[in-house]
């Protein structure tokens, strides 16, 4: 079962994964955390990304294809096993070239789970976040900034994975485990059927 985490920066996305992995033994992708660990180790690809991201912008399609590209060539189990998307696909493009790579692997997105939060909470939680992990994209312009892109050109998603019937909205407002109880019974939903 390949799944993708959808919602706004400050949803919830990596938050949720974390509980889904343990409890669907599904392998985690993390583009923001494979991005900034690029960043960290100074690599071509993260001085590349890190010129967009402190913009608060979406790292180019063909830089996230390469990206996913390389985890599917060097862990083909991967793909196998079931893999929840976390911050992948942000656009239409990546949706469509995304469904291309993993049907290449004979795969596809089953299942699109969307954290839907309010827009003042998401700035709460990046606020917070920030001033907890030091990311230096968690100030309020770059929050503003990324909001801004998540709606243009991000939030577009819902409707493409809702024609597809595979996107599944959760309220991602309140309690982690009561947000973690909707997703599971949706995904054992989805599951059994």
């Amino acid at each position: 079962m390949n799944i993708v985490i959808f919602g706004a920066p400050g949803s919830g996305k990596g938050t949720q994964s974390e509980r889904l992995i343990d409890r669907y033994g599904l392998h985690h992708i993390s583009t923001g955390e494979l991005l900034r660990d690029h960043i960290a180790r100074g690599t071509r690809l993260g001085k590349i990304a890190d010129t967009y991201i402190s913009q608060g912008q979406l790292i180019p399609d063909q830089l996230m294809l390469e990206v996913l590209g390389e985890i599917f060539k060097e862990q083909p189990e991967t793909a196998a096993r079931g893999v929840i998307f976390d911050g992948f696909p942000r656009t239409i493009a990546q949706a469509e070239a995304l469904e291309k790579m993993l049907k290449g692997y004979g795969t596809e997105v089953h299942a699109v789970i969307g954290l839907e939060v309010d827009e003042d909470e998401l700035v709460r939680r990046m606020l917070e976040r920030g001033k907890a992990s030091g990311r230096s994209d968690d100030n309020i312009d770059t929050i503003r900034r990324r909001l801004d892109v998540y709606h243009s050109q991000t939030a577009p998603l819902r409707d493409f994975y809702r024609a597809k019937g595979t996107y599944h909205p959760i309220d991602g407002n309140g309690e982690l485990e009561r947000i973690a109880g909707d997703i599971a019974s949706c995904l054992d939903n989805f599951k059994d059927n």
